[in-house]
């Protein structure tokens, strides 16, 4: 293995990928040095790259220090590191935090804000961009952490904030008025975390999925109906919200058409097809700004809180869903990016990277 790497994809092609080597990063006063260590591959790391430009995802980890040109990108992960030198009070050598990463060896942050539950980084450029993203938690201050469910926390942690933000938002807003919930791309992880929450809590939740998912997505329990596709015909003609995952243009066309003034709120929140959906839905969700609000009437202690234990009703059924498979070294980072990008991984698999 190299003394330090960097995997990175074409901005406006992302089946192109480069692996390039480097050294690894000396410090400077108030900063330190985390070893990327292992890191999940979800199809939510192909929208991060989907949406690099118009949400910023590019930004959080600049190609140029890197040696690469600013044609290349590279698409945040979320995992686990290790502080492997330090200039910072409070933030030792030998600290495991868990976080937003490059897919690369290593990260140099300036933290800020430390006290027992981890550190923020406050480099320069991150500075306007979107703080949750920013924040990093120690293994030994996370209420959430368990050494046994790492893997889970890799591949679930930031869907299952996502999910755990969206069904409370829908909870929030008493189901939009809709007594029928529609969930697009219901077998994928973001989509039935969500529906883990919100599923006996008001409206019957409908997931839509493909022939091959049915029965997938059926076993899950956590939908009252799943449909295909090909059958959004024959849902039931009544006020319904759409939660989009999928981002599909013919999904949306056909739900509109069947419902027509019935479809009471369209909301865009992922995009499994690669397909940006958010001028065609009628708003955005985005869960920073539900997570604001939560942190105002909640506090932090009490957002935390409800997430840890909404977590651990979550995966206490989550493991029977899940085959986790694990890869070793940055190659096994190039090879796994093109299948999830084609959205070749099955539903019931978890893709891990090991450094």
């Amino acid at each position: 293995m190299p003394d330090s790497w960097t995997f990175a994809v074409t901005r406006d092609d992302l089946r192109r990928t480069t692996l390039v080597e480097g050294v690894t990063p000396t410090l400077v006063g108030g900063e330190a040095l985390l070893r990327v260590d292992r890191v999940g591959l979800t199809a939510n790391n192909v929208t991060y790259a989907v949406l690099g430009d118009s949400m910023r995802y590019w930004e959080f980890f600049p190609p140029a220090p890197r040696g690469l040109g600013p044609e290349w990108g590279l698409p945040p992960l979320w995992g686990f590191a290790e502080v492997v030198a330090s200039t910072v009070a409070g933030v030792p050598v030998g600290q495991r935090v868990y976080g937003y990463l490059p897919p690369a060896g290593h990260l140099v942050v300036r933290p800020c804000r430390v006290d027992a539950s981890g550190f923020r980084d406050a480099s320069e450029h991150r500075a306007d961009l979107p703080s949750p993203y920013n924040g990093y938690r120690s293994t030994t201050g996370d209420p959430a952490y368990r050494a046994d469910q790492e893997d889970l926390l890799v591949l679930f942690r930031p869907l299952f904030f996502t999910s755990f933000m969206l069904a409370d938002q829908v909870v929030d807003n008493d189901f939009y008025a809709a007594t029928s919930l529609v969930v697009s791309s219901a077998s994928s992880k973001t989509a039935y975390a969500a529906a883990y929450e919100l599923h006996g809590r008001g409206a019957r939740l409908v997931g839509l999925t493909s022939p091959g998912n049915l029965a997938f997505t059926r076993s899950l329990g956590c939908y009252d109906e799943v449909v295909s596709y090909a059958d959004i015909g024959a849902l039931d003609v009544v006020p319904t919200a759409y939660l989009d995952l999928s981002g599909a243009p013919a999904t949306r066309a056909a739900l509109r058409r069947h419902l027509g003034d019935r479809l009471v709120r369209d909301i865009a929140i992922g995009l499994t097809t690669q397909t940006p959906n958010a001028d065609a839905a009628d708003e955005v969700f985005f869960a920073p700004v539900q997570m604001r609000k939560r942190r105002l009437d909640w506090g932090r202690e009490g957002l935390d809180r409800r997430f840890t234990d909404a977590w651990r009703r979550f995966t206490g059924s989550v493991g029977g869903w899940l085959d986790v498979r694990i890869d070793v070294g940055p190659a096994a980072l190039q090879r796994a990016w093109p299948e999830v990008l084609a959205g070749r991984t099955p539903p019931r698999v978890g893709q891990i990277i090991q450094y």
